[in-house]
């Protein structure tokens, strides 16, 4: 205890007794030791008036007609802890779902769903090609058919392979319409993401004043580092909800899974 000897010695040298002082401080000072409770000024969560009408209407139905304003303030930090609760479990929900486990040594992947459910459409649209090339076989067969006594079943595909033809001659002239209009701008210029006077964050640009261009291109430019955004979905609050003893079983669980 070196440097409190030090302090004692220098403190002696000056005529002054360390453990007096603070023996008067704390004696002149006793009645407002502990008496400072809070600096800052209380602020409600909730408006006040709104929210006190609210507990009003539904205290009347119990037979209360007074409450206090701090019930009012009680209720709005309550509110305000719980919501703060609440959106820290949904965070830890999501962010548990966006976690990747592929680079994992430990992980080995068993089935891979998407792939499966590619494949799965990809046969239903070679399939549906399949039997839109047949129809077109057979509405083509039809309008080449030139029997004189034709049934109406043989008129109504007449009339479809008409009204087909039609619309791929409209689909042909959109395209090519389209095209005409794209060669006709030109080739689109690309937009310059290292052009001065212009700062790229996130994928956004910003413009910036000509006294901060010439810092620019330079190495001590500032690196601004984008923002990680936690993204929550109906299924994060549905899961927790489910997890929750108040909420597993309450009617917004429910209109939730309606949803």
């Amino acid at each position: 205890y070196r440097d409190d000897d030090d302090i004692n010695d220098v403190a002696s040298m000056a005529g002054v007794n360390l453990n007096e002082e603070s023996a008067r401080i704390m004696a002149t000072n006793s009645d407002l030791v502990g008496t400072q409770i809070q600096s800052c000024k209380d602020e409600p969560f909730l408006a006040a008036i709104p929210l006190h009408k609210r507990i009003l209407e539904m205290a009347k139905k119990l037979g209360i007609t007074d409450v206090p304003a701090e019930v009012v303030t009680f209720i709005s930090h309550a509110t305000q802890n719980r919501l703060r609760t609440v959106i820290e479990k949904v965070t830890v929900i999501t962010q548990h779902r966006m976690e990747s486990y592929k680079d994992d040594e430990w992980y080995e992947q068993a089935t891979d769903v998407r792939s499966q459910l590619k494949f799965f459409e990809q046969l239903e649209r070679l399939e549906k090609q399949r039997k839109d090339e047949q129809e077109r076989e057979i509405l083509l067969k039809a309008a080449k058919s030139r029997s004189r006594q034709e049934d109406p079943e043989q008129a109504r595909l007449k009339q479809k392979a008409k009204e087909m033809q039609q619309q791929e001659l409209a689909q042909m002239r959109q395209r090519d319409a389209n095209l005409t209009a794209l060669a006709a701008i030109g080739p689109r210029k690309k937009r310059k993401l290292d052009s001065p006077g212009l700062l790229t964050i996130g994928g956004e640009g910003l413009g910036v004043s000509g006294g901060s261009q010439a810092g620019l291109g330079t190495p001590s430019s500032r690196q601004y580092a984008r923002q990680k955004i936690t993204r929550v979905n109906l299924r994060d609050f549905i899961f927790y909800m489910e997890q929750e003893r108040e909420t597993s079983r309450s009617l917004l669980l429910y209109r939730a899974l309606l949803k």
